[in-house]
């Protein structure tokens, strides 16, 4: 090899190293982003998960508390996802003054709902119990303007916001932090009317929330 090719040879050749290195290095940089934004994600999934974990325990422990709501008075009805309750009550008609002989067993009611659903305990466990009342029949002669339908859900929402009022006035507990109460009616209608003594009972739809639960943060 003669002087020429060597000075050519030896600059090439540092060149050439000199990009090897640079795309090696580029290639390490590249590999080591993806590795750390990977391992990132990856925590926060495991993060996630056990926040859904503690809460999946959470409503089991508050679906398990619910189970043990006492026969007398709730039953669940599984094909429409609800409870009912029990206690059947004989308004008479048109009217939303919850009869004397149901006031007792009503209030037992109250008091074993307040009880189970404040068995579960955890600032992040809320609810919200809608009590829905119920109209059975639409009163011949009625001289108000006024649909079928309209009184229907007039009543029944009158019916419903007695019971909530009942069960306020009675001291039964209800925390306003943690349970919202409403009441709503459904009239003559609603999914599970059976044209029996059942359509007299109220319907207690008792929906809980589980808050998302506090996690440390993942960089």
């Amino acid at each position: 090899m003669n002087k020429d090719n060597q000075d050519f040879f030896w600059p090439s050749y540092v060149d050439l190293m000199t990009a090897l290195f640079l795309i090696m290095l580029v290639l390490f940089v590249l590999g080591f982003k993806m590795f750390t934004d990977k391992s990132s994600e990856n925590l926060r999934n495991i993060a996630r998960l056990q926040v859904e974990v503690q809460e999946k325990r959470k409503l089991d422990e508050i679906k398990a508390a619910l189970s043990r709501l006492d026969s007398r008075y709730f039953q669940y009805n599984e094909k429409y996802k609800r409870h009912e309750l029990l206690v059947d009550v004989l308004f008479e008609q048109s009217s939303a003054s919850i009869p004397q002989r149901s006031l007792v067993p009503l209030r037992r009611a109250g008091q074993e709902l307040s009880r189970v659903v404040n068995s579960v305990k955890g600032a992040d466990v809320k609810y919200l119990i809608v009590i829905d009342g119920r109209a059975a029949s639409f009163p011949r002669g009625d001289a108000r303007n006024i649909t079928q339908r309209e009184y229907a859900l007039e009543l029944s929402y009158k019916r419903a916001l007695a019971l909530l009022q009942f069960w306020r006035n009675a001291g039964i507990r209800f925390p306003k932090e943690r349970i919202e109460l409403i009441a709503s009616g459904s009239g003559f209608e609603g999914a599970g009317r059976t044209g029996d003594v059942r359509d007299r009972r109220f319907v207690i739809q008792i929906l809980p929330k589980v808050g998302t639960l506090e996690t440390r943060q993942v960089r």
